[in-house]
């Protein structure tokens, strides 16, 4: 279900962003098989009802049918992925383990018995080919942050950016804008934003609550101690003035949930598009 939502038009630039910035999309990154490492892409196709093409449409669980996330185990993080979408092929490793190839849907069983062997239990390859897994269901549009907020956050906890990207796991990145310029995409309770990428017509909606994933490294699974604390408390004290106040009941908060009209699925975006707010 795509939440149903009133937009609501933000005209012009903050005062403290400069004149001549230039929003740009500086990255796109898919997450094929959903928890594990992005993969980044030159140009994506937005399919029904608003998702990346290939994000999330797939999911390892148990038996029970239960996503086996980063939220459950720690061994999710020792799994490095890298996704071909031509051949539509994963390639898996785990830790500093040998690379193996699984054509999809061919190699299903053997995916599915190296990830058992992996998890220690019976595990299953879930696929759904129509809009993915998305975390929020309600709002399956791409999420999208500022390169430039990353940034900000690393400095934070002394992290480098690629380890605060991998953290965060945003599918948008813009470029040329300052830090928490996404927020000008959160709307009052009920309306979106309406903004374009390229010839993309997107609404920006909810600023993104985050989970425990950010607080641990997603390749050894160590945690910062106090992360959501500190996190918040930063966030809070560097809020633009553009960001709607009323929409952040915490600050736990990082990147902003999309929707998508269906006048733009099958519409795709490309790497250096130039980002618009209507």
């Amino acid at each position: 279900m795509v939440a149903n939502l009133t937009t609501q038009h933000r005209p012009g630039q903050p005062t403290s962003e400069p004149a001549d910035t230039r929003p740009r999309l500086a990255r796109i990154i898919i997450y094929p098989l959903k928890s594990l490492d992005g993969q980044p892409v030159d140009k994506a196709r937005l399919i029904a009802p608003g998702a990346l093409e290939f994000d999330r449409r797939w999911a390892i669980t148990d038996a029970a049918g239960r996503f086996l996330s980063g939220k459950r185990t720690p061994l999710v993080h020792a799994l490095r992925l890298k996704f071909d979408p031509q051949a539509v092929a994963f390639e898996l490793s785990a830790g500093d383990g040998p690379q193996h190839t699984f054509l999809w849907p061919r190699h299903r069983f053997d995916l599915e018995h190296w990830l058992a062997a992996h998890f220690g239990e019976p595990v299953h390859v879930r696929e759904h080919e129509r809009g993915g897994l998305p975390d929020d269901t309600d709002l399956p549009g791409p999420t999208l942050i500022s390169t430039a907020s990353l940034v900000e956050v690393a400095s934070w906890f002394g992290l480098t950016l690629d380890d605060t990207r991998r953290r965060f796991r945003a599918n948008l990145e813009i470029d040329g804008v300052p830090a928490f310029w996404e927020d000008r995409l959160v709307g009052e309770v009920g309306q979106g934003v309406r903004f374009t990428i390229g010839v993309v017509q997107l609404v920006g909606c909810n600023p993104c609550q985050r989970c425990i994933v950010p607080s641990r490294d997603q390749r050894t699974s160590e945690a910062i101690g106090g992360f959501q604390r500190e996190f918040a408390r930063r966030r809070e004290a560097t809020l633009p003035a553009w960001a709607p106040r009323g929409r952040f009941n915490h600050f736990y908060r990082l990147a902003v949930n999309t929707t998508v009209p269906e006048t733009s699925w099958q519409a795709t975006l490309s790497v250096g598009d130039e980002v618009r707010i209507e």
